[in-house]
């Protein structure tokens, strides 16, 4: 199968598949080109035909994680231009506090999930990197950086109480314990 025969095939579902992940239709474009691309790039060096739309599937899964770790932290607010400005300020900061307690907590976690975590999400590893060094499954890698997300959402959602726009993004939070107007890392680490 060539590229274009992959493109006509597979365009659609991929697309669909896309949007149900990510905010956008825009996005799930960006994507999509990213996705073809790399398929182009590396349809020779597949081996087996018989796993081409799971190694399709693979690719675009790897994609939008890449999105979503390009995104991460970044807030898109739609305000009008004068109110942009104050309005981000205050939001970037609630992510700055929220993000210092993010280390910590990683910390807090058994060691599998805190090192699995520190990798992935934390440095620069590829969940396939870390089954690698780990010594353990593609799968088993893929299941342990989930659920040290999980466990890592716990510790947030214990901590604190999370305001979000409707895009899902943290807008506001507020402490937990002590009645505190915001999270203390001392009481969240």
């Amino acid at each position: 199968m060539n590229t274009e025969e992959v493109w006509r095939s597979f365009y659609s579902p991929l697309r669909n598949f896309i949007i149900k992940r990510v905010k956008s239709e825009h996005d799930a474009d960006d994507i999509l080109q990213n996705v073809f691309m790399k398929i182009h790039a590396n349809l020779d060096t597949l081996k087996d035909d018989q796993k081409l739309q799971s190694w399709i599937y693979q690719i675009t899964r790897n994609c939008i994680i890449d999105y979503y770790r390009k995104e991460q932290f970044q807030l898109k607010v739609e305000l009008p231009t004068e109110l942009l400005l104050e309005e981000t300020e205050d939001l970037n900061e609630a992510i700055k506090e929220i993000a210092s307690c993010i280390r910590p907590m990683v910390g807090q976690l058994s060691d599998n999930y805190k090192h699995a975590l520190e990798l992935t999400e934390l440095g620069d590893y590829t969940q396939k990197q870390l089954s690698e060094q780990l010594g353990i499954s593609f799968s088993g890698a893929k299941s342990r950086v989930q659920r040290g997300r999980e466990k890592l959402k716990e510790l947030l959602l214990n901590c604190c109480n999370f305001e979000f726009d409707r895009l899902g993004n943290i807008i506001d939070y507020t402490s937990r314990s002590n009645n505190n107007t915001k999270c203390n890392t001392s009481d969240c680490c």
